[in-house]
């Protein structure tokens, strides 16, 4: 586990498609980790991230149980003993995997995490499915979260808008939104940057930065399809700067980071 230090920078890596990295006061806290060049069908278009992404973890955040975001070889990488904080249901499965450390929340459910619980992560409501495609097995709710520490951070992980989410507004450092997936089409409960400026609007803070782009992308198709590895990120700033001009938007490539201590001015 990290040690918390109050000078430490905080600074966020955008890993690549729902996988981020938070460094918050020492407390380093990983989102839904995709860590490996390939899944199934689904090829990395962008560099393999450092093997330093899952050291030192205070907590993996999962949100969903698809193979995108659920990545069994990846959380294998990291350890067995890592803490992991996912929806309810998949909890038995993963321990009988070997994982020790495993927390269930639903939303509204608080987990103090780092050194001394400097910091609390919140589970919050995701509209999406909830089930383990393509294989079908085991099914949960799948949830967003809201961290808090020395700022505050919401992680959609995968959502559609819903209404509640106005209810995380107010004081947030940081949203991190997904804009598109991992192919040519969006399906149900997902956010386009039409959506995903929407969502910004009713979360209003600080800063929006896009995740869930530009990272995976069906093997064969990527030549074709490098617009939409590119494009919307570009389009989800313009929609922003149009709806909520008072949010700042950062466009990170993937395993590029950014300091929040830096660029993340507090109203």
């Amino acid at each position: 586990m990290s040690e918390a230090h109050p000078q430490a920078e905080d600074r966020v890596t955008y890993v690549g498609h729902a996988t981020a990295l938070l460094e918050l006061g020492g407390v380093r806290v990983l989102t839904d980790p995709v860590l490996r060049r390939h899944i199934g069908y689904l090829r990395r278009q962008s560099a393999t991230p450092a093997a330093t992404v899952g050291e030192r973890l205070d907590v993996v955040l999962i949100s969903h149980l698809h193979l995108d975001h659920l990545d069994l070889p990846s959380l294998r990488g990291i350890g067995h003993d890592v803490h992991l904080l996912v929806p309810r249901g998949i909890g038995p499965v993963l321990r009988r995997k070997g994982f020790r450390r495993v927390t269930e929340p639903v939303a509204g459910d608080g987990v103090r995490i780092g050194e001394e619980e400097a910091a609390e992560v919140v589970a919050v409501p995701a509209v999406h499915d909830g089930s383990r495609r393509p294989f079908g097995g085991p099914r949960a709710e799948p949830i967003g979260f809201e961290v808090r520490g020395t700022r505050r951070v919401y992680f959609a992980g995968d959502t559609d808008l819903y209404d509640e989410m106005t209810e995380l507004a107010g004081d947030l450092d940081l949203a991190l939104l997904p804009v598109w997936g991992w192919g040519p089409r969006l399906g149900a409960g997902h956010l386009d940057p039409a959506g995903a400026a929407r969502a910004a609007a009713l979360l209003r803070p600080r800063l929006a930065i896009p995740i869930h782009w530009g990272t995976l992308f069906p093997i064969g198709l990527a030549r074709y399809g490098r617009e939409l590895l590119e494009r919307p990120p570009r389009d989800f700033a313009a929609a922003v700067a149009s709806l909520a001009p008072e949010v700042q938007v950062t466009v990170l490539d993937p395993g590029q980071a950014l300091s929040l201590s830096a660029s993340v001015t507090r109203r």
